[in-house]
């Protein structure tokens, strides 16, 4: 199984816990991208842990060896659709997901996420690990 992944925070956190089956998914992929709001979500929880040195190091480690795709004029279009049609259908999602679903569009991506929410979006190619 090939492909080309957006990884949502909770995919990352599950790989932090060397979670086999992440790895093993990961291990088979074509390309793997972050976004730059999942890596502010990650930074977050960093802050608010109880090992916030190391879990920096870690998060700094990771981001310097990964793709990371920041939002710009093109990522804020799709999220304004994105929320726009969620709102019509009744179906919020959390504000950050919708930011990882805009950059997983803009750039053809696939989210990989635990959360289900994302099978919400429109023309979202998505996959839960």
């Amino acid at each position: 199984m090939s492909g080309r992944f957006l990884l949502d925070t909770n995919i990352i956190i599950a790989l932090f816990g060397n979670d086999a089956s992440v790895k093993n998914r990961l291990a088979d992929a074509e390309e793997v991208f972050i976004s730059s709001t999942v890596l502010g979500e990650l930074y977050f929880g960093a802050h608010k842990s109880k090992h916030i040195k190391k879990n920096l190091s870690r998060i700094e480690d990771f981001a310097s060896s990964s793709a990371v795709l920041p939002c710009d004029t093109d990522t804020a279009r799709y999220y304004g659709l994105i929320k726009k049609r969620l709102l019509e259908k009744g179906q919020p999602i959390p504000e950050n997901d919708i930011w990882v679903a805009a950059v997983a569009c803009q750039h053809g991506l696939i989210v990989v996420s635990r959360d289900g929410h994302f099978n919400e979006v429109e023309n979202l190619k998505f996959e839960m690990w």
